[in-house]
């Protein structure tokens, strides 16, 4: 999760869902072309180094290049996230197509193309099935850095910084899909359930998850 001073021009090239996979993208092309050791890929074509984000498309522009790749692993759920808004609002989780037509508006995708019903631009990626769990549980991590150069990058890690939990235990069942108590670790999402803790608020510090994984 990526959270910039608002000031910061351009800020929204890494906060905007859409132009972060842009950039990302955009990255290991540049590291290809220059033979950069990043760019390194296996036997099947893969970043060995930057394998960094699932598989993930943005919608209605894509909208036919996913379906092709849904289609050669029917068995996998997707996660769909508007490109431009925060606290968990808007994200949902599919396994069937005809799911995405609830969320309806009709979208062009392109000449001759076939019709997708959404409101807005979301990405869509392939969802994480099989988390790194603590007490059952997904996390994420919140984390502040100061970019101070690019070009060679020079980032400085904060020593401190949290853990998100959510307050219901993992399951990839498909009748919890909806259950956003499970999937989304976002704090405005966590704070309506019964488990919520307001006095913790659900956080681990990076110190204290350390010591667990230790």
């Amino acid at each position: 999760m990526f959270r910039l001073l608002n000031h910061y021009p351009n800020h929204y090239e890494l906060t905007r869902k859409d132009l972060m996979v842009k950039n990302i993208k955009r990255l290991k092309g540049q590291y290809q072309k220059e033979g950069h050791p990043m760019a390194e890929k296996d036997d099947q074509g893969n970043f060995v180094h930057m394998d960094i984000v699932p598989v993930t498309y943005v919608l209605p522009g894509d909208y036919n290049v996913f379906v092709e790749e849904f289609r050669r692993k029917p068995d996998e759920m997707w996660i769909m996230k508007p490109t431009a808004r925060a606290q968990g609002k808007g994200i949902f989780i599919v396994n069937k197509l005809n799911q995405i037509k609830k969320w309806a508006n009709t979208s062009k995708v392109g000449p001759g193309a076939s019709q997708v019903n959404l409101r807005e631009a979301y990405v869509i990626s392939r969802y994480v099935d099989k988390p790194l769990l603590v007490g059952g549980k997904k996390f994420d991590l919140r984390l502040y850095v100061l970019v101070t150069n690019y070009k060679p990058l020079k980032v400085w890690l904060h020593s401190g910084g949290f853990a998100r939990f959510c307050t219901e235990k993992y399951t990839p069942d498909v009748a919890e899909l909806d259950n956003m108590m499970i999937h989304l670790t976002n704090v405005a999402v966590q704070k309506g359930g019964e488990e919520y803790n307001e006095h913790h608020g659900g956080k681990w510090s990076i110190a204290n998850l350390q010591f667990y994984l230790e």
